[in-house]
């Protein structure tokens, strides 16, 4: 967990709403657990780049073409690329990285830098996605697929994250909470100016709940519904926290839902286990990413505010 320092503004612990907790079905638990458009990477200018883009895998688009960053597995089309092209920003930084958790915006992963290191003053936009790692969807979509194969009617996922009399996956997101709400408060501080997104995450699994077993999406049957609520509470936490921050939430679910990795190949714009398009397994492709740049974009196109 990150802590906070002096730097950032964000010493000592604030203060969080217990209508956060309230909202996600675990406040009782957590009381008691309380350059130009295009250009990537080292691309730097003396007065910092207009819009930055923070984020994780989800973000940096691993194994779309074309890689830019071998470390991070940063594609030149994923989002962030997309909208910096289509808004024409005088100079942007796409600092995401596969793998980042919050903990990366102020230490270093591999070869690249803190994430927030990328902001100043002069950053006039920030779009920010992060989360998920905290709440360890990469490690819960092998446990999950692991006991699917074994109970593919069952519900062994849901029953595995509940074995200690609560569900697991909703602490995780109750305790991401305050980790997202540090790392915005870093980014006001370190560019007041800007205007600042938080963008959710696309629709994985299908919405009314029903499953797909197969050798690409080995989830249980009765677990399906599960994992999508653990992805809506993740969704619902990162539109709170923003809305605290007074910054903006992107809804990238919405807009998604029927494209999920269930659907046929013409269809999804978010890969199975076993990807058929180039994209990481569940995650987005390049369709996916195409449409939460318009996600985000349409955001930026309603003006300036948080609803």
């Amino acid at each position: 967990m990150v802590n906070g320092s002096g730097t950032d503004g964000v010493v000592g612990r604030r203060r969080w709403p217990v209508a956060v907790g309230a909202a996600l079905g675990g406040c009782t638990l957590v009381a008691a657990s309380a350059v130009p458009a295009g250009a990537h990477g080292a691309d730097r200018h003396d007065d910092g780049a207009r819009y930055v883009a923070l984020g994780d895998s989800y973000t940096s688009g691993p194994l779309i073409p074309t890689q830019v960053d071998a470390n991070c597995l940063r594609s030149d089309r994923n989002y962030p690329s997309l909208v910096a092209a289509r808004r024409e920003v005088s100079t942007f930084r796409d600092v995401s990285c596969s793998g980042a958790t919050t903990a990366e915006m102020w230490k270093a992963q591999g070869t690249n830098g803190p994430q927030l290191d990328a902001l100043t003053r002069n950053t006039r936009l920030v779009t920010v996605q992060i989360g998920g790692n905290d709440v360890g969807f990469s490690s819960v979509i092998a446990t999950c697929a692991q006991l699917g194969s074994a109970d593919p009617t069952g519900n062994p996922c849901k029953t595995h994250y509940g074995s200690a009399g609560y569900d697991q996956l909703t602490l995780n997101v109750v305790q991401t909470a305050p980790k997202v709400d540090r790392v915005l408060r870093a980014v006001r501080a370190r560019a007041p100016h800007a205007r600042v997104l938080v963008v959710g995450y696309p629709d994985q699994l299908p919405d009314d709940g029903s499953g797909c077993f197969s050798a690409s999406v080995p989830f249980a049957a009765k677990d399906f519904p599960y994992l999508r609520d653990s992805e809506k509470r993740l969704n619902l936490m990162l539109r709170l926290v923003a809305g605290w921050n007074h910054v903006e939430y992107v809804d990238t679910y919405t807009p998604t839902i029927g494209h999920d990795m269930c659907k046929s190949a013409s269809e999804r714009w978010i890969e199975p286990l076993r990807p058929s398009s180039p994209a990481a397994p569940a995650h987005p492709n390049a369709r996916g990413e195409q449409a939460m740049a318009d996600a985000v974009l349409r955001r930026l196109d309603r003006g300036h505010g948080r609803h």
